[in-house]
């Protein structure tokens, strides 16, 4: 295997919050032992900035890794670089090929010179160039690249929207990176069809332009970075988020087969939510989830994950949209169908779905449960008013700022009482955020917890002890710190078979 060792995942570090944005002077490792990530504030442009920390090569080190370059794209397996192999043997074959050409071009290098050289040939071979480094780093939910020598922003975990140092400086480069990205997403980009919508082998969705007709600084691209492992219930609490009674609320209504709708604005947290919550899906349900773009992560064995296929040819042929996948998910025998965005007539078939009985989630573009029932009555969904009353609650996420900084939080949690014919519909909101105190509180009684009980035959005060149980044990997996994925799946698992032995172990009962 590869004698040069790159460290692609070391250990994620704590990263303080700071008051003041001047004091700010971070760094950290993303590809040890040769890329750190440096954040500080920068007194001159009076912001903070983010660099990327990489080795320094000489003038005639980079003639010679040119060099090398352009003799491996001469020769390299592109399938074989492209992501078909592991990592490690990806770093094995980038090597020995690179070793064979150095020898072959009578290059003399020593060896810690050829480790350098061998960081730059996997980042621009294996990796993604110049943003290699940022797709590394943990703390990057989003790149946003806006054309030719203009700066790409990234926003950050801790200090949300920062901008870089790192920007290409040629319409070939970005033209090519951007061709690249297509690559890498298995689709097709070109001056005929300039518009770029895919998923990167790590899962991450990619949006790209490709020609200064549509986007006049040239071709652009964002990158929304995936999550491997999915943030857990008990990690959004720490968040601040929500709070346990709003996810043992989610507990319940999930485990009854409930039809809930997450909505929100463009990156309020609807899918983290989605992804969060779906770890109360009971573990021998069967989930179909559809999506344009893969960005569901649900921790389960039982998931079958479907996304949309674009069509090759003239017309559209051979196009498999989610009007189709949603259709063909109703005879794969889901417990849960789960649609990543809805947006248009595919509604039509979820709603009857949910009207014969197929539980589903889903998400909408939409800041209030008023706003999501006139979206489904109107154009382009048209959806009968009667059909609504499938849908028994409606998830609000949205961006806030607490403290002086930008946060997500669940605005609130409401339910569909009733839609009339003519369209107007009767709420109740059991749930809501204060943004005075920051704080959440249960308002109101649930009219889906009564439905449940009429549903099932469940007596009211059984329901309501078990939750409270449910919101305590929540409580104390957060105060214990139970926030790694296996663990938390570990716990709601276990309760699910045996309730009184995990109370008893937390001492709730």
């Amino acid at each position: 295997m590869a004698t040069v060792k790159l460290e692609l995942n070391p250990q994620v570090p704590s990263i303080p919050g700071f008051e003041d944005k001047t004091k700010i002077d971070v760094r950290y490792m993303v590809i040890a032992p040769f890329v750190s990530i440096h954040i500080y504030w920068n007194s001159e442009l009076n912001e903070v900035i983010y660099e990327v920390e990489e080795p320094v090569l000489t003038e005639d080190d980079w003639k010679k890794l040119k060099k090398i370059e352009s003799s491996m794209r001469e020769i390299v397996n592109i399938n074989f670089v492209g992501g078909e192999g592991s990592q490690e043997h990806l770093l094995d074959y980038i090597d020995k090929t690179a070793r064979l050409l150095i020898s072959e071009l009578g290059f003399e290098i020593e060896e810690s010179k050829y480790e350098k050289l061998f960081y730059y040939l996997y980042r621009n071979f294996v990796g993604l160039n110049e943003i290699e480094a940022l797709m590394k780093d943990y703390f990057i939910e989003d790149i946003e690249c806006n054309g030719v020598d203009q700066p790409i922003y990234i926003v950050h975990r801790v200090f949300r929207n920062i901008k870089t140092r790192v920007k290409f400086t040629s319409l070939e480069e970005i033209a090519n990176f951007v061709e690249k990205l297509a690559q890498k997403t298995g689709r097709y980009i070109s001056y005929a069809s300039p518009i770029l919508d895919g998923t990167l082998p790590d899962g991450s969705r990619v949006n790209a332009t490709y020609t200064k007709d549509i986007t006049s600084k040239g071709p652009t691209f964002t990158i929304r970075k995936f999550t491997k492992t999915p943030w857990t219930p008990i990690q959004l609490i720490g968040f601040k988020a929500l709070n346990p009674a709003m996810l043992a609320y989610f507990w319940m209504v999930l485990q009854y087969k409930t039809n809930l709708m997450i909505v929100g604005g463009t990156a309020s947290g609807k899918t983290t939510l989605l992804n969060a919550i779906a770890f109360f899906i009971p573990s021998e349900n069967r989930v179909v989830s559809i999506e344009d773009t893969r960005e569901l992560n649900l921790p389960r064995e039982n998931w079958l994950p479907s996304v949309v296929r674009t069509g090759v040819a003239t017309g559209g042929a051979g196009e498999i949209d989610m009007f189709k996948l949603l259709k063909s998910s109703f005879r794969q025998n889901p417990d849960y169908v789960i649609v990543g965005e809805v947006r248009g007539k595919e509604a039509s078939v979820l709603f009857q779905g949910m009207a014969s009985g197929h539980a589903s989630i889903s998400t909408l573009h939409a800041d209030s449960i008023e706003t999501v029932i006139r979206r489904l009555e109107t154009p382009p969904i048209s959806l009968s008013p009667m059909l609504l009353n499938s849908l028994d609650a409606v998830a609000v996420m949205t961006h806030a700022i607490v403290n002086g900084k930008e946060t997500r939080r669940l605005r609130e949690i409401s339910e569909v009482v009733e839609v009339k014919s003519d369209g107007s519909a009767v709420t109740n909101t059991p749930f809501a955020w204060d943004p005075s105190t920051d704080t959440f509180h249960y308002r109101n009684e649930s009219h889906v917890f009564k439905k449940i009980r009429e549903k099932f035959g469940i007596d009211k005060g059984a329901l309501e002890k078990e939750f409270e149980n449910r919101t305590r044990l929540l409580s104390i997996l957060f105060q214990k710190k139970v926030l790694s994925y296996d663990d938390v799946q570990k716990v709601i698992n276990e309760y699910s078979k045996n309730p009184r032995v995990v109370l008893d172990r937390y001492g709730i009962i």
